[in-house]
């Protein structure tokens, strides 16, 4: 069991600021670094990204792919296996939020505006150059095939990866009393050394990943807004209105954070989840219904029997680097995110089971992800095999006109559109805040009760490298920095794996000793107790007149014991 803490030292206030300075200020330095960098030196920048990502996808790749695919086999084994029924928080725990709410937060902070960009975009791309296919194959084969490569970058593997470190930071804050910080779940690996440098490492890491991975998510975010702006009221798609967008956006993150879990970020996640009902109803009601669940359950049930040959294919005996450029930015970018998600997930999960929690996390999100993808991407693959190429001529112009181009051909496509961009503003918040909140929460050495400021800086920064990467290159350079910044964090959550089961086996092996020697006292205070008892009758007998069955001796004894008896 965990004994010590942070150092005391590196806590005091600051400024006003309650920080773990180890960890606080070198975060600080890279990522205002990195802005500085991204801002000078602007054609450098994106060349420099995009080499890195091609070196780690050549060399490091494999790990990415081996990583994913173990993650989904360990969250299998913690649910359905030995662990399953252990309850986050202890036997008594119960769960801070409704099923309901603690879906729509974790789904809402997990997916992020993704889902609105990627459903229609991908789905095309991979239509038009199909990644494995050849181009005069059956269009529909190259539609099956487009669609489940879809459900593969946004499915179980990624929900996957937030699974793992969701789990080990509930478990570890909520069963062992430790801080909520990534370093909390290396405990059973690295013992009291989490408190030294490597522990302060680890969560460098993981505060720069994250914020890399919000402002990645901002900038594909304020490119659809944009371009919202432009389709319902004319507004010009440029870097100047993108600007003012995340700074908009900031500022309402910023409310939010302040306020809190219970209250902000609560709200606008059920928020959230509610406007994509409402988009989803009316998309399924005014399109093709029953071509969307069919094709449901076909997509399922595609996407299952290729299921290994999609997660392990690499593209190791082919010349196109699309793997690298798709797959591996995916893996990437959900392994970059992973650090706030799954903290964020695991200050929400209190009172769950690990069975629940696998089930909450890991399944259902995707279900609900491939039920969007089938309305969305299949519609539109459907118009594709049709003759009608609007889409793929919107998505191979400016992805982020992908989505409006969809609404116009249903009717209301205006309050559609409306809806899309208050989704999308939404979406984006949701996961700015939250992010803010868990790196706030880290950086502080797992203090919750901080400053509001300093949440504010946090939201303020995941905005400030949004900007300064659109403007060292837009979406090219977005997707090379979170393949690049995944891959360490990647690594550390293979190490999770490893110390979550030890710490769970350790703990379960000291409730059995315990529950033994409480087994033995009892036994031994029950055998105590009852050679007491009959000491107590041995001294009984033996006191005079008691149970005395001698013959009497004379005619006057017996008449005195039969006296004596009431006779």
């Amino acid at each position: 069991m965990a004994k010590r803490s942070l150092d005391p030292s590196d806590k005091k206030p600051f400024l006003g600021l309650i920080v773990h300075k180890p960890v606080f200020y070198p975060s600080l330095i890279i990522v205002i670094l990195s802005v500085v960098l991204a801002l000078v030196f602007r054609e450098q920048a994106q060349s420099s990204l995009e080499n890195a990502q091609k070196i780690v996808s050549d060399k490091t790749g494999w790990i990415y792919t081996i990583a994913v695919n173990t993650f989904i086999v360990f969250c299998l084994y913690m649910a359905f296996g030995k662990f399953g029924s252990i309850r986050i928080g202890g036997p008594q725990a119960k769960p801070e939020f409704k099923v309901y709410a603690w879906f729509a937060m974790l789904f809402s902070t997990g997916i992020g505006n993704g889902l609105v960009l990627f459903s229609i975009a991908d789905p095309v791309r991979d239509f038009m150059n199909p990644p494995r296919l050849p181009a005069n194959a059956p269009p529909g084969a190259i539609a099956q095939e487009a669609i489940n490569f879809s459900f593969l970058h946004h499915g179980i593997h990624g929900w996957a990866i937030y699974s793992v470190i969701g789990l080990s930071l509930a478990y570890f804050t909520y069963n062992r009393k430790m801080p909520l910080t990534i370093r909390s779940a290396f405990y059973p690996l690295l013992g009291d050394r989490i408190y030294g440098w490597i522990g302060n490492l680890i969560d460098v890491v993981a505060v720069v990943a994250t914020l890399f991975g919000l402002a990645t998510t901002m900038g594909f975010g304020v490119g659809q807004i944009n371009a919202g702006f432009t389709q319902v009221f004319g507004i010009p798609d440029n870097l100047f209105i993108q600007y003012l967008i995340i700074l908009g956006i900031t500022a309402i993150a910023t409310l939010s954070v302040v306020s809190g879990v219970n209250k902000g970020i609560k709200f606008l996640s059920e928020m959230n989840v509610n406007v994509a009902v409402i988009i989803f109803i009316l998309v399924l009601v005014l399109g093709p219904t029953a071509f969307i669940m069919k094709s449901y359950v076909q997509n399922i049930g595609s996407y299952l029997y290729h299921f290994i040959d999609l997660a392990t294919w690499s593209g190791a005996y082919g010349t196109s680097s699309w793997h690298n450029n798709v797959t591996l930015m995916y893996w990437g970018w959900w392994a970059s995110w992973s650090p706030f998600v799954g903290t964020f997930i695991a200050r929400i999960s209190r009172g769950r089971t690990i069975r629940e929690f696998i089930l909450g996390v890991l399944f259902l999100p995707a279900l609900v992800t491939f039920l969007w993808f089938s309305a969305f991407g299949g519609t539109t693959m459907l118009g594709l095999m049709q003759g009608d190429f609007s889409l793929a001529n919107a998505v191979n112009d400016n992805i982020s006109t992908a989505l409006y181009v969809f609404f116009e051909k249903f009717p209301f496509a205006i309050v559609l559109k409306i809806l899309g961009m208050i989704l999308i503003c939404s979406f984006i918040i949701t996961s700015a805040d939250s992010g803010a909140l868990v790196v706030d929460g880290i950086t502080s050495g797992g203090d919750r009760k901080t400053p509001a400021i300093q949440r504010i800086i946090w939201a303020s920064l995941a905005g400030l490298i949004a900007a300064a990467l659109l403007t060292g290159g837009g979406l090219g350079t977005l997707q090379a920095a979170v393949t690049i910044s995944g891959l360490p964090f990647a690594i550390l959550l293979l190490l999770m794996c490893i110390s979550l089961h030890m710490g769970i086996k350790e703990d379960l092996q000291l409730t059995e000793q315990r529950s033994k020697v409480k087994y033995d006292e009892s036994y031994k205070a029950a055998l105590r107790k009852l050679l007491e008892e009959e000491n107590m009758l041995e001294e009984d007998d033996m006191e005079p007149g008691n149970n005395d069955k001698s013959p009497p001796k004379t005619i006057n004894e017996s008449n005195e014991r039969e006296e004596k008896g009431g006779l």
